[in-house]
């Protein structure tokens, strides 16, 4: 139960209330659902029950940290250095995270001390600006009730408290409340939302009914004007509800010259390769598959724990809160008071901060409710915090054969680094959106597809399915040996490859990925130092655990033993 709940508790966080429903509302919704639950069940499944196995077997070996499990499964020396990105990779995350955690902290006690009053979305977006320290570099530097730095420092006290009380007493203690309680509170905010109708009777179309056809709606319409200079159809908006769609057909039919309605197939949406790579990087950024947090929790098991029931508790409970709630909460609320031109254009930060606090100063006790709400969104975000911290604190155990409390110092030094390198490089929330999409997503993809590999590969099918099901309540379907085997592995590296082709080589008319732009700059932007200096810093702390995993004795000795 420990073990289901401080995975859930890892997963259960900011990307279900947060990330969720920007993807999904800039993805085309019900494509993206499909996209999504597919990624789902071709690859978050299939890696978690890999990881859950390993972790568990690593742990009868004496060992915790994803180099140390990896190692002691897979006989090849250089595994141990690909298993530090399972350290590396939360450790980042943990970075950039704390920082949107004290976000949430402070958008809740300024709801709760009457200090947040948005009428539009550009106050909504200037008080979010300044809040963060977006507008200039050290800006974010600040402890006032409306700045963001007295917020990071408690967020970081709870964190390192929750953490130094170890497995038991701190992240399960938490977690065992933590996760009901965030619940609770969702479903409150989610009756309430769902209970809204249309907020402006000017404006009819813009209702909850509309902002769930919003999400779910397979086939999108949108209505189209005729640019005469460039001679091509131009979006306009997105056509929602039978009346909506009834005034827009009028205009088509008096001028079918200058307007016409037109409709997108689901098929044509899945088309999309950014679609696909924004639908599997969400799953996994969700689940916490492929950094290092799962195969770390599952260590701690016993030998005939059941791992295939666990995960798939897991996996489920993460899927009803991002999909059943986040996704119910955030997207028809913003279509509900913004339209749907004013979610499309919105950011994955911008939807939670920028839109929703509009929303809730605009509704009846909207300081309560909003309150509520990023309390919620602090309770989730600490659940993720102390998970990112786990692993690399098992590892300096491990491998410097230290006790807790001066494995927990070092990592509070070299995460206060990271830290006060995302506060203080905080312009534009550079430092952030770099190290959130280096260690987030692309690294995250790597370590999956090494992992998925050792499990199916190295350990074997047989072996490892035979390994999982020991001590299961139920089996894993006999499919899933097809696809863990052959259909992951290659679906991976077929998102790598298109990652490679739409958003590297600019191949597909979409252009190439602004992080990438970033690094290399363009015919109009420099390269950005920010960027390469949060790369630096990812490459530096690897070198540093590198070094440690190559004198690390444990490792040794386990390799002779193989021998």
């Amino acid at each position: 139960t420990g073990a289901i709940l401080a995975v859930t508790g890892s997963a259960v966080g900011l990307a279900n209330f947060l990330r969720f429903p920007g993807q999904a509302a800039q993805f085309g919704g019900g494509a993206f659902m499909i996209a999504y639950f597919i990624s789902l069940l071709l690859l978050a499944l299939p890696i978690a029950w890999a990881e859950w196995t390993m972790g568990r077997m690593g742990g009868q070996r004496g060992f915790s940290s994803c180099p140390g499990i990896l190692n002691s499964v897979c006989k090849h020396p250089s595994v141990k250095y690909l298993g530090i990105l399972g350290v590396l990779i939360p450790l980042t995350i943990y970075m950039f995270y704390s920082y949107v955690e004290s976000w949430c902290l402070g958008y809740a006690v300024n709801f709760a001390t009457n200090n947040i009053h948005f009428s539009t979305i550009d106050e909504s977006s200037a008080f979010w600006v300044k809040f963060i320290g977006a507008g200039q570099d050290g800006s974010a530097i600040g402890f006032g009730v409306k700045e963001v730095g007295i917020y990071l420092g408690i967020a970081t006290l709870i964190n390192f408290t929750l953490i130094y009380r170890g497995i038991s007493k701190g992240i399960e203690a938490f977690v065992r409340y933590a996760v009901p309680t965030l619940i609770l509170i969702a479903i409150v905010v989610l009756i309430r939302v769902l209970t809204l109708g249309a907020p402006d009777a000017s404006k009819p179309e813009q209702n909850i009914t509309n902002g769930l056809g919003f999400m779910w709606n397979p086939t999108k319409t949108y209505f189209e004007e005729w640019n005469k200079k460039e001679e091509k159809w131009e979006r306009v908006i997105e056509v929602m509800g039978a009346v909506s769609l009834a005034e827009y057909g009028k205009k088509v039919t008096e001028n079918p010259q200058t307007y016409q309605i037109k409709r997108i197939t689901i098929v044509e949406q899945l088309r999309s390769p950014k679609l696909w790579l924004a639908a599997a990087g969400q799953v996994f950024f969700s689940l916490s598959v492929g950094l290092g947090i799962i195969i770390t929790y599952a260590s701690y098991m016993k030998k005939n724990d059941d791992v295939v029931l666990s995960s798939l508790c897991a996996v489920s409970a993460n899927e009803f809160t991002e999909i059943g709630l986040g996704g119910l909460i955030g997207i028809p609320a913003a279509f509900a008071f913004l339209g749907a031109a004013g979610i499309v254009g919105q950011t994955t930060f911008g939807l939670g901060f920028k839109a929703l606090p509009m929303v809730f100063s605009s509704m009846e006790f909207g300081n309560v409710f909003g309150c509520l709400f990023f309390f919620l969104l602090f309770l989730a975000a600490v659940n993720g915090s102390i998970s990112c911290l786990q692993p690399s604190i098992a590892f300096f155990e491990e491998t410097l054969n230290i006790g807790r409390k001066s494995s927990v110092a070092l990592v509070g030094m070299i995460s206060t680094l990271g830290v006060g390198f995302v506060l203080y490089f905080s312009k534009d929330a550079m430092a952030l959106e770099s190290l959130n999409f280096w260690a987030g997503t692309f690294l995250v993809f790597v370590i999956a597809t090494i992992q998925i590999i050792i499990f199916s590969w190295v350990i074997g099918i047989e072996e490892g399915f035979k390994e999982a099901h020991r001590g299961a309540s139920i089996k894993i379907p006999a499919i899933f040996r097809f696809i863990t085997k052959y259909v992951c592995p290659i679906f991976l590296l077929a998102i790598f490859s298109l990652w490679i082709l739409c958003d590297v080589a600019g191949i597909g008319g979409q252009g190439i990925d602004s992080h990438i732009v970033d690094l290399i700059g363009s015919v109009d932007k420099k390269p950005n130092i920010v960027a390469w200096a949060s790369i630096a810093m990812i490459v530096m702390i690897f070198i540093f655990m590198s070094l440690i995993v190559s004198r690390a004795v444990s490792y040794k000795k386990t390799k002779k033993e193989q021998e």
